[in-house]
């Protein structure tokens, strides 16, 4: 991934205290991180950095939709997302990221990149199974639904199997009544 550089954060010359930070995050952006699951996407990531003595405290928000596919019917929708992220940075020895929680960035450096931090942010906060809207209230009138709904159990053959899972052996049936007599 090449470094943008409209997510890195020069902290150095700003005074302690809270900086507001926005971005627009389109699909450019996941394109740049080789990401290509989305059709489209409209978040914006708010960033509010805390500035102290001996670290940095950000926390971020975001909002707004990513355009995917169904996972039942293949149509793509607009999915609303939104999540927020907190993230200290500490100064030490050597860069550290190990933590998904803190950031160690070495004595010295002066911005800090928040790229990685809000592609995470955007990935964990869309579903793993993205289904339309339209098919949980029954509006979504879609050629593979239609077919799904052609090729699904008749209701006769569904009651048929019903009945049967009902009907028990004369002989348990004896057997059950030895049960409820002890008791």
């Amino acid at each position: 991934m090449k470094v943008n550089k409209d997510f890195l954060i020069p902290f150095v010359g700003l005074k302690q205290g809270k900086h507001q930070f926005e971005f627009d995050i389109d699909k450019k952006f996941f394109d740049d991180f080789g990401f290509d699951e989305y059709n489209n996407v409209n978040v914006k990531v708010n960033l509010v950095l805390e500035k102290k003595s001996t670290m940095l405290e950000l926390s971020f928000k975001h909002k707004g939709t990513v355009n995917v596919p169904c996972d039942l019917s293949n149509e793509d929708f607009d999915l609303p997302i939104k999540g927020k992220l907190g993230l200290i940075v500490k100064f030490g020895d050597e860069y550290n990221d190990e933590n998904d929680e803190m950031l160690v960035l070495p004595h010295g450096e002066y911005q800090v990149n928040v790229a990685q931090y809000i592609y995470e942010m955007i990935i964990l906060s869309v579903p793993t199974k993205r289904v339309h809207p339209g098919i949980k209230d029954g509006t979504l009138d879609a050629a593979i639904l239609n077919k799904l709904e052609e090729l699904a159990p008749k209701e006769e053959q569904a009651q048929h199997k019903e009945e049967e899972a009902k009907s028990t052996d004369p002989r348990w049936d004896g057997l059950k009544k030895l049960l409820t007599d002890n008791n």
